[in-house]
């Protein structure tokens, strides 16, 4: 066992019914950033994703393709796990709620919350979205074409009537409003904390938590003919992942509870009331943090399959490159708001932070020494105030950057890092090295020095972000040591170290249209 700080992160298990987009990997993305972030400073880290594969949704899909759902969950997980190594995601785990150890895990949280007096057997009326795996109140839909009901998110919805078991979720209303009331950080952004609230307080009705119309799902306990309803199986994941029910277990016992739950806002009231009641329920801790982001556009329409325009995150990689599509998902938009995808604005962001930002800066510094100091980092002499005070920029943004990491405000997180960037801009402007080698050689070399060291910094600070490129940049310059504890004058370069002819790492992007159906 380590005495590091811990931290937990998790993903949304996500659902097998169709193929990934770009909203999944725009979950996983900041939740890796995370991850890696947290682990350059010093965290001893979980960080979680996976796929929910039980459910109506499944049945009804593996149905329709002729297989049986097993099956059909394996191929369609896998596209999942595909979809992680595309990304340069670094999951510790990858878990999927078909597993033996998840069917034993959510049992146990069944029969800890039949044992609390929490569950009792009743019959279920009512609208039932089979999209959103969700019931409905009446009072929450909207009327469609040709009459038909729809759910808030535009879903069908069909009226149910089966035996189930419900969960009482009316015995923490109060309880889970004085929560939130507490620990008014508990849902990030602020306004989804007020959507929150907004519904616990207005009536909680108890939760119908098992199906007996289907059967592709973790069998109720000693009941024939029941099947967990679906969140309650998901929201369990986060456990299974960490051994339970085996709460002597190392990883349970350092990681639980989570330090953060990233989910999509469409699914904040699962994350937000619902798991926090069942933990509430069983007298087990709860998570630190659940944070709802918003949704993409894309060039001003809604996302859906009957426009067509889908956003293939695949494809989005093939045509610009890995890097670029992790940097400018969560650089371009305030982390929790809704977001437009434009091919013109990705190029735009891309090429003016990163090929004519740090690219050029990294481009112009490291071909002059290489061309002016025989490849190698240059000696400096006597460091100035202002050489200084960029030498120990970045040492001291890390403290910014970790406050806004921390709210997981990532787009104010990088203005801090591209701050750099212009810091060193401006100095290289100010100091005209190319000027000084004909009048003050000795200047010239501390002046790229202070810049390589800068660069190398930089580099540092950009890795949770863009991993490759980072590490392409870090090569050039020799750095082998790369955490956190190494910005400043701890892990400065050493002067004489060999540097091979520097190789563009941003390449500017061109607007290219985007690949037919």
């Amino acid at each position: 066992m380590t005495d590091r700080p811990s931290y937990y992160v998790t993903t949304p298990i996500y659902y097998v019914n169709d193929v990934p987009h770009i909203g999944h990997a725009y979950t996983t993305l900041a939740s890796d950033v995370l991850a890696r972030f947290k682990r350059l400073d010093g965290y001893d880290v979980m960080f979680l994703t996976g796929t929910d594969e039980h459910g109506q949704k499944v049945e009804k899909s593996a149905e329709k393709a002729g297989i049986d759902p097993q099956a059909f969950c394996d191929k369609v997980s896998a596209r999942f796990r595909d979809l992680a190594e595309a990304m340069n995601f670094s999951n510790d785990q990858f878990i999927r709620t078909t597993e033996d150890r998840h069917k034993k895990a959510v049992q146990h949280l069944w029969n800890r919350l039949v044992d609390k007096g929490y569950i009792y057997e009743d019959k279920y009326a009512g609208w039932y979205s089979v999209r959103d795996e969700a019931f409905y109140a009446e009072d929450e839909l909207a009327q469609g074409n040709n009459g038909k009901k729809l759910a808030p998110t535009g879903a069908p919805v069909e009226w149910v009537e089966e035996p189930s078991f419900f969960f009482k979720l009316s015995a923490f209303q109060d309880r889970l409003v004085e929560y939130y009331d507490a620990n008014p950080d508990f849902v990030l952004p602020k306004s989804r904390l007020n959507e929150v609230r907004s519904f616990a307080s207005g009536g909680l009705q108890d939760l119908s938590i098992s199906r007996t119309t289907f059967s592709w799902g973790v069998p109720v306990p000693d009941v024939p003919g029941h099947i967990m309803y679906v969140w309650i199986d998901a929201l369990a994941n986060y456990l299974t992942a960490l051994g339970y029910p085996d709460e002597e277990n190392p990883d349970y016992s350092k990681f639980w509870p989570a330090d953060l739950h990233m989910v999509g806002k469409d699914i904040l009231r699962f994350h937000a009331v619902y798991w926090p009641a069942f933990l509430m329920a069983a007298d087990m801790p709860l998570p630190k943090r659940i944070f709802a982001h918003g949704w993409w556009t894309n060039e001003g329409q809604k996302i859906s399959k009957s426009l067509g325009n889908v956003i293939d995150p695949f494809e989005l990689i093939d045509t610009f490159g890995l890097d670029a599509v992790r940097f400018f998902l969560l650089r371009e938009v305030p982390f929790g708001n809704d977001g437009d995808f434009s091919r013109n604005s990705f190029v735009q962001r891309c090429n003016a932070d990163l090929a004519n930002g740090i690219g050029n800066l990294a481009q112009r510094t490291l071909s002059m020494i290489h061309k002016n100091c025989d490849g190698a980092l240059p000696d400096f002499s006597e460091l100035t105030s202002e050489d200084n005070e960029l030498l120990n920029l970045p040492k001291v943004t890390l403290e910014k950057i970790r406050e806004l990491m921390d709210r997981q405000a990532f787009n104010l997180a990088f203005d801090e890092i591209w701050r750099i960037v212009s810091a060193a801009d401006g100095y290289i402007s100010r100091e005209e090295p190319w000027a000084l080698k004909k009048t003050d050689i000795e200047r010239m070399k501390t002046v790229l020095f202070v810049l390589a060291d800068t660069i190398r910094q930089i580099g540092i600070l950009m890795q949770p972000i863009m991993p490759d490129s980072a590490d392409k940049l870090l090569n050039q310059l020799g750095v082998a040591e790369r955490t956190f504890t190494q910005l400043g004058e701890a892990g400065r370069l050493k002067p004489g170290t060999s540097i091979n002819k520097p190789q563009g790492v941003f390449p500017r992007l061109e607007l290219v249209e985007e690949a037919s159906a």
